[in-house]
C-alpha cells in the first residue's frame, strides 16, 4: 500500500466533498472551500487518491479540530489518527476544541479531548415566526464590535473567522451604530442557510435575533447549532427547526478560562468551526 501526506490544496476539495457527502454530511465545495481559507489542512492519499482529510484551524491561543474523514475502504488502520495528527501539528496552541459524532468520539478519546457538552443540530422549514425585539440589519461598520462581542462571548481571537463570514454573511445586531450588544450571522450553508453564530446577552436577546433572521426567510431551509444546555430547543422546534441530531463538544490542552462575560455563543458558526 502507497499511502502518503500533504497539505490539503483547491484542487483537492471535490475529493473532499465526494467522502463528506459519503458520510451524508451537507457540505458543497464551498463550504469545504470556507474551511480551508482560514485553516491548515492535510489529505491522505493511497495510490494518488485521497482517502483521508483532516483540518486545524487557529484561533489565537485555541484551537478547532474538524473536518476529518477517513475513507470507508481504508478504515481499521489507524488513518484516522495519523492524517489528525498530522493536521494538529501545523499549528501549537494552548487549547483544541472540536464537535464530535459518534463514529469519532473513541478516536478523539484516545487522543486526550475530553467531553465538556453538547451541541444539538437543529434544522427544517422556518415556519410563520414573528420578530421577538428590536433587531435589525448591520452593516460593515459593525465588524469590529463583533469580533469584540465574539472575543468577549468565546474567549477567542476568531478575527480570521469573521473577516472571511462578513464576504459571504449578512448579520442582524442589537443595539445602535458602534454600541451593539449581540448579533446573528446568515450564510449559505449544506441545504440551505445556517444561522450562526449567534452571540448575545441573554436568551431572550438571542431569540429576538434568530426571530428577525426567520422572519426574513420564512419558508426556507435553515439550520442553528446551539449548545443543548443553553435552552433554544424547545423554541427553535417550535419554530420549525426540530433537533435532527448532535454532537459532543470535546477539549484538550489547557483549560478555557471560566469567567462571568456579559454575553454567551447561543449558536455556532457550524459544528466544524465553533
Amino acid at each position: 500500500m502507497t499511502l502518503t501526506f500533504t497539505s490539503m490544496q483547491t484542487q483537492h476539495l471535490p475529493s473532499a466533498m465526494r467522502m463528506s457527502s459519503e458520510v451524508k454530511w451537507p457540505h458543497r465545495i464551498e463550504d469545504w472551500a470556507f474551511a480551508l481559507d482560514i485553516s491548515r489542512g492535510v489529505v491522505a492519499l493511497h495510490d494518488g487518491k485521497i482517502v483521508a482529510t483532516a483540518l486545524s484551524t487557529p484561533y489565537g491561543s485555541s484551537a478547532m479540530s474538524n473536518l476529518i474523514i477517513v475513507d470507508p475502504s481504508m478504515r481499521g488502520r489507524g488513518l484516522g489518527r495519523k492524517v489528525m495528527e498530522r493536521a494538529m501539528a501545523t499549528i501549537d496552541p494552548a487549547t483544541w476544541h472540536l464537535v464530535a459524532t459518534p463514529d469519532g468520539l473513541p478516536l478523539y478519546e484516545k487522543l486526550g479531548f475530553c467531553t465538556i457538552g453538547e451541541v444539538s443540530q437543529h434544522q427544517g422549514v422556518v415556519a410563520s415566526v414573528d420578530p421577538m425585539g428590536e433587531a435589525t440589519w448591520g452593516n460593515s461598520t459593525h465588524l469590529p464590535s463583533i469580533i469584540e462581542l465574539d472575543r468577549a462571548a468565546s474567549g477567542m481571537n476568531r478575527t480570521s473567522l469573521y473577516k472571511a463570514l462578513s464576504k459571504i454573511t449578512r448579520f442582524a445586531v442589537l443595539g445602535a451604530d458602534a454600541n451593539i450588544t449581540g448579533f446573528a450571522a446568515i450564510r449559505e450553508f449544506g441545504r440551505g442557510k445556517v444561522i450562526g453564530p449567534v452571540v448575545a446577552p441573554s436568551i431572550d436577546d438571542a431569540k429576538s435575533l434568530i426571530s428577525f433572521v426567520m422572519s426574513n426567510h420564512l419558508g426556507k431551509f435553515l439550520r442553528v447549532d446551539t449548545d443543548t444546555d443553553l435552552g433554544l430547543g424547545p423554541w427553535l422546534k417550535h419554530c420549525g427547526l426540530p433537533k435532527m441530531g448532535s454532537g459532543v463538544r470535546m477539549q484538550k490542552g489547557q483549560p478555557m478560562a471560566t469567567q462571568a462575560t456579559p454575553v454567551t455563543v447561543f449558536a455556532l458558526a457550524s459544528q466544524a468551526l465553533g
